[in-house]
């Protein structure tokens, strides 16, 4: 019998707080998104947070939001705020 989890998405919603902008910190998301195979986008917020919304298996997503918690070398990320969704269907990754 096929484990059900194993096959279902997830959608995550993550907003970063901290030195996240103009520090390579979207270039960053995406290329740990893309190595995960996970579909969504980082944009940043008028109000200094880069939100994320990344789709993909569990496993994944929870590697890529440890990655989100540690940021590139020049980021200093201070909080994660994280909901949690089913899958929406998003596909690639974009950067806004």
């Amino acid at each position: 019998m096929m484990n059900v989890s194993e096959h279902h998405r997830k959608r995550m919603t993550v907003l970063v707080s901290g030195e996240v902008q103009g520090v390579g910190y979207r270039a960053f998301v995406r290329r740990h998104a893309k190595d995960l195979d996970i579909a969504g986008s980082a944009e940043n917020l008028a109000d200094g947070r880069v939100e994320i919304i990344a789709e993909g298996h569990l496993d994944d997503l929870e590697q890529l939001l440890h990655q989100l918690k540690r940021g590139p070398a020049h980021a200093e990320v201070q909080h994660t705020d994280v909901t949690w969704a089913d899958a929406s269907g998003v596909r690639d990754f974009h950067v806004y």
